[in-house]
């Protein structure tokens, strides 16, 4: 019984010592702003006064989109990447497999059999 007493005894100082580490209450902190009151204000009635704010994207038509590269260029890079012989496999498809791709590119080896008849031709 004695043994009981003393672990409970142990349990409630334990539970005393956890209770006692409160944080300190610092108060609201200060807003910090870069902007005066009025300058917030004429943004508020500029955002509020645009033409269109509701409108979901996309339902004023399509957007225009930057190009970086040629057509020609992404379109050929797309028949490249399609005819990989190894475009589906990874590292990880098989247990401790490692993909080396010994296969030739099907739109390479088309590529140099068409620049191999154009120089016959010339």
């Amino acid at each position: 019984m004695k043994t009981s007493q003393i672990l409970a005894a142990a349990a409630l100082t334990l539970l005393a010592a956890t209770g006692a580490q409160a944080e300190t209450y610092q108060g609201v902190n200060a807003a910090v702003s870069t902007k005066s009151r009025d300058e917030v204000n004429a943004e508020a009635v500029r955002a509020a006064s645009a033409p269109n704010q509701n409108v979901v994207r996309g339902s004023r038509g399509a957007e225009t989109v930057a190009v970086s590269q040629d057509r020609a260029i992404v379109a050929a890079e797309a028949v490249r990447t399609a005819y990989a012989p190894d475009q589906n496999v990874s590292s990880g498809s098989r247990v401790n497999s490692k993909v080396i791709s010994t296969m030739a590119n099907p739109a390479d080896a088309r590529v140099q059999a068409q620049q191999g008849s154009g120089a016959v031709a010339k």
